[in-house]
């Protein structure tokens, strides 16, 4: 397998080009293949589906094992598309505790660490374009 990373791929239908395309994609694109849903209220309030995950966020386990536990993120391993939580550990054969590796599509996000304003700039802009649209929408129809 050519292991290059073609910037000009569109998509393909075939699984196996699907895989390469992530598999020899760089880390800025990987670490965006890292997001997860949001929670009811959240999605509401931000008006998007899904966000990247980053340390601190609290997510809520939805498959496997662990479903329906809550816990922070305590590492990011954009590098293979998996997150570890704080808490969840799996025990080895001789009593060791493993910490558990977890896909973020299998994560829905419910609380969102906030230190980083960067990250809530582009959804502040979607709820005000929003908003703004709405007016006018109600604007058109009240004449």
């Amino acid at each position: 397998m050519k292991s290059e990373f073609n910037k000009n791929w569109n998509k393909s239908k075939q699984p196996r080009k699907q895989r390469k395309f992530i598999a020899n994609a760089p880390i800025h694109i990987k670490h965006k293949l890292l997001s997860a849903h949001l929670n009811k209220s959240m999605n509401e309030k931000y008006r998007t589906r899904s966000i990247e995950l980053r340390k601190n966020d609290e997510v809520k386990v939805m498959r496997g094992k662990f479903k329906g536990r809550n816990s922070k993120v305590t590492i990011v391993d954009s590098k293979n598309t998996r997150v570890q939580l704080d808490g969840i550990n799996k025990p080895k054969k001789d009593g060791e505790k493993v910490p558990v590796w977890f896909h973020p599509s299998k994560l829905l996000i419910t609380k969102l660490e906030d230190s980083d304003k960067k990250r809530f700039k582009n959804l502040k802009l979607n709820i005000t374009q929003i908003k703004e649209t709405k007016e006018k929408e109600n604007a058109q129809e009240k004449n």
